[in-house]
């Protein structure tokens, strides 16, 4: 399943919910700074915790270095999909 964030690098702690803008881009706030592709690294590290699947099922699309980014997230798609409409919501 695809997936569009929004990155918030050098947030006071990791977060993942809400909305960001009118769509269904879910935001992901991370306390790394975006250097050298730590933000990103952390941003799919806390997209894995939030899902329930391992670091290695969350793989960046497209936004390597900005805060835009389209993420593919592997496991069964129904509880992805119910997962990413609550963190939505959050």
């Amino acid at each position: 399943m695809r997936v569009a964030i929004r990155v918030k690098p050098g947030s006071s702690r990791t977060a993942v919910g809400g909305r960001h803008g009118d769509g269904d881009v879910l935001v992901v706030a991370v306390t790394a700074r975006a250097v050298d592709g730590k933000a990103t690294d952390a941003a799919l590290r806390a997209v894995a915790e939030a899902f329930g699947v391992r670091r290695g099922d969350v793989t960046l699309v497209t936004g390597a270095t900005s805060r835009d980014k389209l993420i593919e997230i592997d496991g069964d798609t129904a509880g992805l999909a119910a997962t990413r409409d609550a963190l939505l919501d959050a």
